[in-house]
């Protein structure tokens, strides 16, 4: 089982991390140091693999790949394979490189959600799903198909939200991120100004 993936800077700072068994986010911080200590100490003719027993504790093994300013990790246990696992980077750079054209840090730092949709495409549950760049793609494109665009979305929540606060506002209850603060005293303006 992969127990978790990690897309670090070459300063150390975590640009993606996702952790298939629960950690606490005081622990998932240290684990990310400990993994960096490891990575910017090793020189690099060496191999890519790492016994990690000490800080992701028994049966753990990490393997790395560096491209660029990008050290991507994988953390996992005996059940699966070195060379699998290093492949599997590979298939996730690729298939980060086919949709982000010639992909860098600033392409996972904007495209957060898509990126974690590309890894859950490859990952779930700590388990392997696909190892096809080609078949990820074609599901990405399929969700992006589906999925409004964030300007869409944001605007349509904008207008519901107006809505329900010109409706609130006659009645003395507005409506805020939570839903739940109302108000005693009448609003100094009119619902229709708002607009």
């Amino acid at each position: 089982m992969i127990r978790a993936v990690l897309v670090l800077n070459t300063q150390g700072k975590p640009r993606l991390s996702k952790f298939y068994e629960y950690q606490p986010v005081e622990k998932q911080q240290q684990l990310i140091r400990n993994v960096f200590a490891v990575l910017c100490s090793r020189p690099e003719h060496v191999s890519n693999f790492v016994d990690a027993e000490s800080f992701f504790g028994p049966d753990a093994r990490l393997v790395y790949k560096h491209f660029a300013t990008l050290y991507f990790v994988f953390i996992f246990d005996s059940s699966e394979n070195e060379l699998a696992m290093l492949d599997l980077i590979q298939v996730l750079v690729e298939t980060m490189d086919k949709c982000f054209r010639n992909v860098c840090e600033l392409d996972v730092v904007f495209n957060y959600s898509k990126i974690h949709t590309i890894l859950d495409e490859i990952i779930f549950g700590g388990q392997v799903l696909e190892t096809s760049s080609t078949e990820v793609l074609k599901a990405i494109e399929e969700i992006s198909k589906c999925s409004l665009s964030p300007l869409v979305f944001n605007m349509v929540l904008l207008f519901c939200i107006i809505m329900v606060n010109k409706k609130a506002l006659r009645s003395g209850k507005l409506v805020t991120r939570d839903f739940s603060l109302s108000i005693k005293a009448q609003p100094f303006f009119y619902a229709d100004e708002m607009i």
